[in-house]
């Protein structure tokens, strides 16, 4: 009885242990759970993709952001509506920006974003008794 209530306790303790780390990772599901902030991201990876020449070192990459302006041209949307998504990725940690002078460009920051994601499916796996393929 006592081994049965231990592992009762482990698995609650995994159980919670998995709903923390699923908090954690809220802000990106909340970020990417629209089609919008989505294009936004494409837009942004396509411009790394194109102007950072296979380094994509966040020093690289915040070289070669985008401003609201040209983000604006390639959604259709309203500076402001811009804005505002813009500020949902970074709030996540997906984005970030490089000021020079007067203006702002945003650049893909998604490497925590994605080591918490598969830490994530990690766990899960675990939780789930799925063996990780590696």
């Amino acid at each position: 009885i006592a081994i049965q209530a231990q592992r009762r306790c482990d698995v609650l303790t995994e159980a919670e242990d998995l709903k923390k780390q699923f908090h954690q990772c809220m802000p990106f599901f909340i970020a990417l759970g629209d089609e919008i902030r989505l294009t936004i991201v494409e837009v942004l990876t396509e411009a790394a993709s194109k102007n950072c020449s296979g380094d994509f070192s966040r020093e690289n990459m915040s070289r070669h952001g985008l401003n609201v302006k040209e983000i604006t041209e390639y959604t259709s949307l309203s500076r402001p509506a811009v804005s505002h998504h813009l500020k949902i990725l970074k709030e996540a940690g997906l984005i970030d920006i490089r000021r020079s002078g007067t203006c702002n460009y945003y650049y893909l920051t998604i490497s925590e974003a994605t080591a918490e994601l598969i830490g994530l499916g990690r766990r899960l796996q675990s939780f789930l008794g799925i063996k990780s393929p590696d």
